[in-house]
């Protein structure tokens, strides 16, 4: 049931939907189009490359919604941020605009109660904490992927927002903003290359490098919230972020804060994947390694080349690596189909497929093939911060919700744990534990550093 503020009252307007509990909207004909009794104010939280580069601009351009505060550990970044939206207030309007809210502490911004809906936009290990303090806030969210920083966080999160019933968007983009990969999943879920058997997904690995001198904490930056729940660790450029500019950051490439590509692309290409195969709401039964090297210098950490391999109870093999190209290959009894971002990109700092092909196929007339009334229609949306907005409204389930990405990013998780301890394991998808194992077991979970945690 939906909690009603007072805007939401106001949004309302029927008796009959207040006394029902349930959220109605009130026709443009009542306050206009953009009447702002209808818009749904948006807080970002964290506004650096991916707030700037994708979330913040998408929520902007869509009249429903107003983006009016902004939150960040980094003083010069919040300030950014809020001139990065009051800029395009102002240009939109072509009058002077200031009407953005900035808090260092996102605990703040969740208690502002003229906050509707959050977009989660910091590093990795913050996204299920916070994401969990949104909806216990009344929020709804988008949450950048990868779900979580561990398995547990991740089940923490996906109960979380079932309990709430707030609407939690993942941002897992290929599925909206690149529909190549819808058309491909329904085309091997129809049938159209047999019955699929493996599943090959290129994944790039990350450079070693990255100068692990301590150096001064920076000032105005809260560098104790933002290392979160993670253990205490010297402050270096390249463990954090560029001090100027919104470059790729060197956290991506430290197991502290995550677990490099395999979660990083890996949350997206598993994600298309599962959505193919048909295992969106399990994981694999069993999941080795083949090889996998580490950075035996400088700061970064997070794995390299690599290649690991799973099998799951439908009996697919899925193979991971950076020696195929950077996409997913289904392969069936009757043919292969291959997808991929091409050059498409979510920031300008983002890698891309390189020369891969957006869409490929053992037979090219499998690319034109229409999907007929009576076959599997998957869900469509053209974009993913549209779709959140449009389930706000309508609180229906939106295309990536909390569960599907805790299942992508735990998948991604098992395969980094494999790569760990170069063994091969034994996964429970409904248990979400390993089988007799009680070292992978530990890897479930990290110790969460007081007050960040669950």
């Amino acid at each position: 049931m939906t909690k009603l503020t007072k805007r939401g009252l106001i949004r309302a307007g029927l008796a009959t939907a207040v006394a029902a509990g349930f959220p109605a909207i009130v026709p443009s004909t009542v306050f206009g189009q953009h009447a702002p009794s209808k818009r749904i104010n948006v807080g970002t939280i964290g506004c650096g490359r991916i707030a700037r580069g994708h979330d913040m601009p998408e929520v902007l351009k869509d009249s429903r919604a107003r983006i009016v505060a902004v939150s960040d550990v980094e003083a010069h970044r919040l300030e950014e941020g809020k001139q990065f939206v009051n800029d395009f207030y102002a240009k939109q309007t072509g009058k002077p605009y200031d009407g953005v809210k900035t808090f260092a502490n996102y605990r703040d911004l969740l208690a502002d109660k003229d906050i509707d809906a959050v977009i989660v936009s910091t590093p990795d290990h913050w996204h299920a904490l916070m994401g969990i303090h949104a909806v216990e806030a009344g929020k709804d969210v988008y949450l950048q992927k990868p779900a979580s920083l561990t398995i547990a966080e991740g089940r923490a999160l996906s109960n979380a927002v079932n309990a709430s019933g707030r609407i939690l968007q993942i941002g897992s983009q290929q599925r909206t903003n690149m529909p190549q990969f819808r058309k491909a999943a329904e085309w091997v879920r129809n049938g159209r290359i047999g019955q699929i058997t493996r599943v090959e997904i290129g994944l790039p690995g990350d450079p070693a490098g990255g100068d692990p001198t301590p150096q001064p904490i920076p000032a105005g930056l809260d560098y104790d919230a933002w290392l979160g729940s993670t253990p205490y660790v010297p402050y270096t450029l390249d463990r954090v972020h560029p001090r100027t500019g919104y470059d790729r950051p060197g956290w991506l490439r430290l197991r502290q804060f995550g677990a490099g590509m395999i979660t990083g692309w890996g949350s997206h290409h598993i994600d298309s994947a599962h959505w193919g195969m048909d295992t969106e709401y399990t994981g694999p039964i069993e999941v080795w390694l083949d090889h996998v090297e580490y950075p035996t210098s400088g700061l970064w950490d997070v794995h390299g080349k690599f290649q690991t391999e799973a099998l799951y109870a439908n009996g697919v093999r899925m193979s991971i690596s950076g020696a195929y190209p950077n996409g997913i290959k289904y392969i069936g009894t009757k043919g292969w189909l291959f997808v991929s971002r091409g050059d498409a990109a979510a920031t300008a700092s983002d890698p891309k497929s390189g020369k891969a092909k957006a869409l490929d196929a053992s037979d090219p007339k499998i690319l034109t093939s229409v999907i007929a009334p009576d076959e599997v229609k998957l869900y469509t949306a053209d974009e993913q911060h549209t779709n959140w907005l449009d389930c706000i409204i309508s609180r229906k389930p939106p295309i990536s919700p909390a569960e599907m990405g805790h299942r992508a990013c735990s998948t991604c998780l098992v395969h980094d744990i494999a790569m760990v301890l170069k063994r091969k394991l034994y996964w429970d998808p409904v248990a979400e534990r390993f089988k007799n194992d009680d070292e992978a077991n530990a890897m479930l979970s990290r110790p969460m550093r007081a007050p960040y945690v669950i």
